[in-house]
């Protein structure tokens, strides 16, 4: 490793160790900056998707979100970079794979991903500029905008004030949440004395009490080198990047430390505590009642016993037949049980959640966990099962399938260790070792020991209890009289508070000096190399069936689907057809119990999983391509069990057990409420669908409010409906599952296809007569009032119906329209945690808001947004060449095997070829400014349709003037 140390000590940094690590394909070197004590990982492998990040130590003293708002903040200008949303430039205008900032519990994160060096140079850059650098201290309008400001409601004597800002609206929603009220809850019974018992992200009530001096003293105190972890990860230049970072930043601040700015907030370890239950209301559906009671399991460094508990948790926790769960559902404590270990922090903790609590049993919790803990470890835990569990924890990191680059994945792995040790830093790196050791202990009573270790004779230990309340009007309306009396005291009046309103907007649309824009590191066409290559499917025949087979790298793991069509049944089963798809599975077989089922799934897939889709055909909206989906994953020594299990369930479920159905329904009902609160945008942009998109009406019915109600209905005469229920599901079995109709889809090797064919996938059985019929669309203009403190604004129309047609320019005017005129206008000056507009090939064009606090200013700059698009919009030349650049970037993005197989099935079914792909790419590349602001007048005329949807708080959809028909959905 001399090269290595010579290359840290010619760019100021002393080489400290180098380690191969076979998990990450590569090895792990650790440097330490040589005058500013910064830290500084690279985790070197052969990955082309770069990636960078900083992430600094930010314990929260307080429920303020200080650390949150500043990750907010300090993206917004710096002194190299002084324009307004440098982090919305980098999206617009850079081929990042990820870019993003993150609030912990106890630290804040800063990633970036690039396949090009350059372009991982550039992002890095600006980050490191911002994070040192913000122009918060210059720019105080940057606190108001992204914590929290004041703002006039109403006019005259009817003037109010309310409280706005980003942090404040994304807050208020995510703490509308009773899930994240119940692990808060927890938290704070667990940890009373550090820094885990407050909410990182600030709570709606204690944000406007920070100052904007106590923000500013916190970016002082720990945004500085000593108090910050550097990773760099993959296939890149060290000494061009060590060389960069330290001449440009970390040399210069070395000489710039401010002795008197103070020490960073401390870290420390919790005390063993009981606390034997904790309430706290919300005002929320009786239904959210929820209960949870949390172990501490140790501390950060105890790597395999960490891992051991995450493995015991899934064993006996991470199903409807695993032991603990399959007991505290018996018990009808709960509609469902969830269970998982809360890690990332220094004291990681074993949380067992009950979700639609019945009245006492946050009571019964504890008990119930101690008697069955008690008798599984007096010998009846299932050793197998915990294999089960085992095996299936390997899989799951090896295949490394988180959602993001793993450049980025790895990094947050890195900082859930590194934070609290600095003897082993790659510590959560590692894993292969800790399974092997784990797997041999299994048979030594390892897990049964854990079980008394953590469940019974454990001295940390908490419950807490979320506790439906009715709002109440008068409390809040004399807290909010007094907070506006003290504001209006402070400031000077209404007419103050408007002075600064109109600062602040004047601030935000103030254009930035092009000089300062000029500044900013960017790619131009020029840099867009061609398209990564991407190797074509191929349609062949396998036991009788079409066959779509995926020639992608799959690094061991086979990946087999298949997809039934639904044209048999009629549009009023559709529902029935979606609580088939849930159920299977989960269900006893004739060959093998639900809970034996679980332990061979555990054992041999890396997935197993059942679902509806509906596929549109890209030129004609009239055909629709509905399915019900099979899929499951395998190392390629297990890929005959994914046909045999895949077939055992399909075709040999006992659906006799209606307490089990009923069980799994009660668990989705309660999950389709709280997506309803939580993550409304999505139910407002398909509800919204179904006003004009036959696709829409059928995925309404299959997952939709359509379908939720049907459940609710349903669940609520099940007695008198369950036994006709079963036999409903065992005659659509019968019918559905057949070869007739069937298309496969597989992934893995030759030989892993050859021992595919040779388990025997055919099912036999022709196709049914076709028989669905889809109504036609209706405007309904809903607004569905559910628990929630925010609104979820959706508007859409099917551009095909207005003659417009599908090209690479309508991917590039959607990127546009979200991170300019939505990200300025809903965002910026509305308040709302997020916006934008989503153009798909087949037609659907759709406006979205997220977390907002309003709805008929939202939907009135849905409105404006085509002719901003064509008189407004003026882009410099580089800054267009920026979007083209960043719009391509997303077309080649690499994906993971799992995602680019169903990619390409979606393709397939929609009948869009890898060269019409290409050929929007090449639109998008060749795209100019003058075939951008020509969508102006066709953006205009979607708007124009005025179909609205709209899922959030009652109070707001009351103050609306849209409309809209009303409708209390949950409860």
């Amino acid at each position: 490793m001399t090269d290595i140390a010579a290359t840290a000590a010619a760019c100021g940094f002393t080489w400290e160790s180098s380690e191969s690590v076979a998990e990450v394909e590569g090895t792990v070197h650790l440097f330490r900056h040589t005058t500013s004590g910064a830290r500084l990982m690279w985790i070197e492998n052969a990955d082309a998707n770069k990636a960078f990040s900083i992430t600094f130590k930010t314990p929260a003293a307080d429920d303020t979100g200080v650390f949150h708002i500043l990750e907010h903040s300090v993206l917004c200008g710096s002194k190299k970079y002084p324009v307004k949303e440098p982090f919305v430039n980098l999206l617009k205008t850079s081929m990042q794979t990820f870019l993003n900032a993150m609030t912990f519990p106890d630290k804040t994160m800063y990633p970036v991903a690039s396949t090009n060096e350059q372009d991982l140079e550039n992002l890095m850059d600006v980050y490191l500029d911002a994070v040192f650098h913000p122009d918060i201290y210059r720019r105080p309008q940057i606190f108001q905008q992204e914590g929290w400001h004041w703002e006039v409601e109403g006019q005259g004597d009817e003037r109010s004030l309310v409280y706005n800002g980003v942090v404040y609206n994304e807050m208020k929603g995510a703490l509308s949440d009773p899930d994240s009220v119940l692990y808060d809850t927890l938290s704070a019974a667990l940890f009373p004395d550090t820094t885990y018992r407050f909410e990182s992200g600030g709570t709606p009530e204690a944000i406007p009490s920070l100052t904007y001096e106590g923000f500013l003293d916190n970016h002082r105190r720990h945004y500085r080198p000593d108090n910050a972890y550097l990773i760099l990860y993959g296939n890149l230049d060290l000494k061009r990047f060590l060389g960069f970072i330290d001449e440009h930043y970390l040399a210069p601040l070395a000489k710039e430390v401010d002795s008197s700015a103070g020490e960073p907030n401390p870290l420390a370890l919790q005390a063993p505590v009981v606390c034997p239950l904790k309430r706290t209301g919300m005002a929320t559906a009786p239904e959210n009642a929820c209960a949870a009671v949390g172990y501490v399991a140790g501390r950060a460094a105890d790597r395999e016993r960490l891992i051991a508990t995450d493995i015991l948790i899934d064993a006996i926790l991470g199903s409807n037949e695993a032991p603990l769960k399959r007991v505290l559902l018996n018990e009808g404590v709960a509609d469902d049980v969830v269970a998982y270990l809360a890690d990332a922090i220094a004291q990681p903790f074993a949380m067992v959640c009950l979700k639609g609590a019945k009245e006492g049993a946050a009571e019964r919790l504890k008990a119930v966990v101690a008697r069955e803990a008690a008798r599984l470890a007096e010998g009846g835990l299932d050793r197998d099962l915990v294999a089960a569990a085992l095996s299936h924890a390997e899989f799951v990191m090896r295949e490394r399938n988180f959602g993001y680059p793993d450049g980025v994945v790895l990094s947050m792995s890195v900082m859930a260790g590194w934070l609290y040790q600095n003897d082993d830093p790659a510590a959560y790196l590692r894993y292969e070792d800790a399974f092997a050791d784990l797997r041999a202990k299994i048979d030594e009573g390892y897990f049964e020991a854990l079980l008394r270790s953590l469940f019974l004779e454990n001295d940390h230990w908490a419950c807490a209890e979320v506790v439906p309340t009715a709002a109440d009007e008068n409390a809040s309306e004399q807290a909010e009289e007094a907070a506006v009396t003290t504001a209006l005291e402070a400031v000077g009046g209404f007419d103050a508070v408007q002075a600064q309103v109109d600062a602040l907007r004047a601030a935000q649309e103030a254009p930035d000096d092009p000089a300062a824009v000029a500044k900013l590191p960017q790619l131009t066409r020029a840099d867009i190399g061609p398209a990564p290559a991407e190797e074509p499917w191929e349609v062949t025949e396998l036991a009788g069936m079409p066959c779509l087979r995926h020639h992608i790298s799959t690094r061991g793991i086979a990946y087999a689907y298949r997809y039934f069509s639904l044209d048999g049944v009629t549009f009023e089963e559709l529902p029935y057809v979606t609580v088939l798809a849930f159920v299977l599975g989960k269900l006893d077989t004739a060959r093998h119990s639900a809970a034996e089922l679980d332990t061979l799934v555990q054992a041999h897939l890396g997935n197993l999983g059942f679902g509806c889709e509906v596929h549109e055909d890209a030129q004609d909206r009239e055909r629709l391509t509905p399915m019900v989906v099979a899929g499951a994953s395998a190392l390629s020594e297990n890929v005959e069990w994914t046909v045999s299990l895949v077939n055992e369930v399909l075709t040999e479920t006992d659906f006799s057990d209606t307490a089990r159905i009923r069980d799994i329904l009660a668990q989705w009902r309660l999950a389709l409420e709280q997506s309803f609160a939580t993550a409304g945008h999505t139910a407002a942009m398909a509800r919204v669908a179904s006003y004009y998109l036959p696709a829409g009406v059928l995925r309404e019915a299959l997952g939709g409010v359509d379908f939720y109600r049907f459940l609710k209905e349903l669940l609520e005469h099940y007695e008198d409906r369950a036994s006709d229920l079963s036999a409903k599901l065992a005659a659509l079995a019968q019918r559905l599952f057949v070869d007739g109709g069937c298309t496969l889809s597989f992934a893995g090797s030759d030989e892993d296809l050859a021992w595919f064919a040779a388990a025997g996938p055919a099912l036999g059985g022709a196709a049914a007569p076709a028989a669905l019929v889809v109504p036609a669309p209706q405007n309904r203009h809903e607004a569905f009032a559910v628990p929630a403190d925010v609104v979820f604004c959706a508007a859409g129309w099917d551009r095909s119906l207005l003659g417009l047609p599908y090209n690479g320019t309508w991917l590039l005017a959607a990127r546009i329209l979200s991170y300019d005129y939505l990200w300025t206008e809903v965002r910026v000056k509305g308040g709302a945690y997020g916006a934008g507009f989503k153009a798909l090939r087949a037609g659907s064009s759709r406006f979205y808001s997220y977390r907002d606090p309003r709805i008929d200013e939202t939907l009135a700059r849905f409105d404006a947004a085509g002719s901003w698009l064509a008189a407004t919009f003026a882009p410099t030349e580089a800054e267009m060449d920026g979007y083209v650049v960043s719009t391509t970037a997303s077309l080649d993005a690499p994906v993971k095997a799992r995602e680019l197989l169903r990619r390409q099935d979606s393709q397939y079914f929609a009948g869009v070829t890898l060269a019409d792909r290409a050929a929007v790419r090449a639109q998008v590349v060749a795209a100019t400014l003058a075939d951008v602001q020509a969508l102006g007048p066709a953006v205009d005329a979607l708007a124009d349709q005025g179909l609205s949807c709209v899922f959030g708080s009652r109070d707001i959809i009351a103050e609306s003037k849209g409309g809209f028909t009303v409708v209390d959905l949950v409860g």
